[in-house]
């Protein structure tokens, strides 16, 4: 992953406090997009929560499954700081409709 991350420029179509183009009660908590020229299985490139960091390190991985789209998905957290990763743990915990599971970089060393 973290060579995907380092070949692949970071897109952020999302930013933080914006809302989704669909359902405009869904405010994007941080930073979020894809990198671009990879795949994933849904068909789209792979997704990234961006935190405030300069840091494009790899900070955890989120095993996602949406019940509405009834699909999973891989999210990468990305320069994310302790706060902004508990964030995101709350948005997956408290989402009616996507749930996650986080795997955390064994290699991320904090700063």
């Amino acid at each position: 992953m973290e060579k995907l991350i380092e070949e692949n420029e970071i897109m952020i179509d999302r930013p933080k406090g914006s809302t989704h183009p669909k359902f405009d009660n869904f405010t994007f908590p941080l930073d979020y997009g894809y990198l671009k020229n990879t795949s994933s299985n849904d068909g789209n490139e792979i997704d990234i929560w961006k935190g405030s960091l300069i840091s494009t390190q790899l900070i955890a991985i989120a095993c996602t499954v949406d019940s509405m789209k009834k699909d999973s998905e891989i999210k990468l957290f990305v320069g994310c700081s302790s706060d902004e990763i508990e964030i995101l743990i709350d948005f997956y915990d408290n989402n009616m409709y996507m749930s996650g599971m986080f795997i955390n970089n064994p290699l991320y060393k904090t700063p």
